[in-house]
């Protein structure tokens, strides 16, 4: 058995894919194996990883599984004791891997830990949370779980293997964006806490594989998220309460941002925020709506 499975799921990233496994193969002092699965990747990704990393186990699927099925499909071929979820838009720093099971060895409590990470101009990116989406409008469905972190970014994530099984991984009601937090949740619930690991660095380019997906849209697919979430973890009454603090505050921005226009000279940034807030009061009336049908 190896100490370390390291899972990267990748869809259409080969030139930071590469960067990635090179930094990955140049960690030293740690026993890992490499998985990647390619989520049905249009350019180079499969033939990059068969010619410049042999030593990759490679899984290819011939549609999108998404994030939370390609890395479940992946935990179940994995054979470290713990397991490394990371992006390949990322870099990891010299030691990480040493450093990140030194925490893992020496805090038996934790169950799943992030590492610090870095934009590429080595300014930190906030990759911790002590609350979750919400959460300030519900009953305290999440109150008096172990531990004062929250949830952690899934960019990289570092987690015993064990755990991972005792939760059943990601939930594959996730297809991209908000898995993370509901895995941490899975996670603490289970009486595990969460840990952040800051000397172990991760550069992360961010959201890479939806270079060519409109703003908008990202936002669509994020705001489709959280609303799986809130359905898996809120009651219906804080769910309302919820969507209808997001309505009054989506209509108080849709009728100020006219005055906001008469300040600045950036019409393309008005534009998109108000085609943001008219999807925020969309998403928020149609899942209240269905709250109150089911309820």
């Amino acid at each position: 058995m190896f100490n370390l499975s390291i899972i990267i799921v990748n869809y259409n990233t080969a030139d930071y894919l590469a960067n990635c496994l090179r930094s990955v193969f140049a960690q030293t002092n740690v026993s890992y194996e490499v998985w990647v699965v390619d989520n049905a990747s249009t350019d180079n990704s499969v033939t990059m990883v068969h010619n410049q990393f042999p030593q990759v186990h490679l899984l290819t699927s011939t549609e999108n599984l998404g994030f939370a099925k390609a890395n479940n499909l992946a935990v179940q071929n994995a054979t470290g004791q713990f397991i490394h979820f990371l992006n390949p838009d990322t870099e990891v720093q010299p030691g990480c891997f040493t450093t990140m099971l030194r925490y893992m060895e020496k805090n038996p409590s934790v169950g799943m830990a992030g590492t610090k990470l870095l934009y590429p101009d080595y300014t930190e990116q906030n990759s911790v949370e002590e609350s979750y989406p919400g959460q300030r409008y519900t009953n305290g469905e999440l109150a008096g779980l172990p531990g004062r972190i929250a949830w952690l970014l899934g960019a990289s994530l570092i987690a015993r293997h064990n755990v991972i099984k005792q939760v059943s991984g990601f939930s594959e009601a996730f297809f991209l964006y908000g898995e993370d937090i509901d895995l941490s949740i899975k996670v603490r619930q289970t009486g595990w806490t969460l840990g952040f690991i800051p000397d172990a660095k991760v550069i992360h380019w961010e959201g890479k594989s939806e270079r060519n997906t409109m703003p908008i849209d990202v936002f669509r697919k994020k705001m489709t998220a959280t609303a799986i979430f809130y359905q898996q973890h809120y009651t219906p009454a804080s769910i309302k309460r919820i969507c209808h603090a997001s309505i009054r505050q989506a209509k108080w921005r849709l009728l100020t941002l006219p005055f906001e226009k008469l300040l600045t000279n950036d019409k393309a940034m008005i534009a998109a925020k108000t085609e943001r807030y008219q999807l925020i009061l969309r998403f928020s009336r149609t899942l209240a709506a269905k709250v109150l049908h089911t309820a």
